[in-house]
């Protein structure tokens, strides 16, 4: 039986877009991170959005996740 790999969620606010990244501030931390993700031209500033990444997290500043998945979501309160 093949193990399905744990996922990492976080809710957040797009702060910036570019071609293949997107800055956002994590809603829970006030954090910003860096998401690498070839769907940020589908995004828009000030959207908030909920990203699922593998939980792996770069120690630069600021820290960098790649996305696995990103969906809007209404509010980010």
């Amino acid at each position: 039986m093949e193990e399905t790999p744990m996922l990492t969620t976080l809710k957040a606010k797009i702060l910036r877009v570019c071609c293949c990244d997107l800055l956002v501030c994590d809603v829970c931390t006030c954090q910003e991170i860096l998401v690498h993700t070839p769907r940020a031209c589908c995004f828009s500033v000030g959207e908030c959005v909920c990203i699922e990444y593998s939980g792996a997290v770069t120690m630069s500043i600021p820290p960098q996740i790649t996305a696995t998945d990103i969906r809007r979501v209404c509010g980010c309160c």
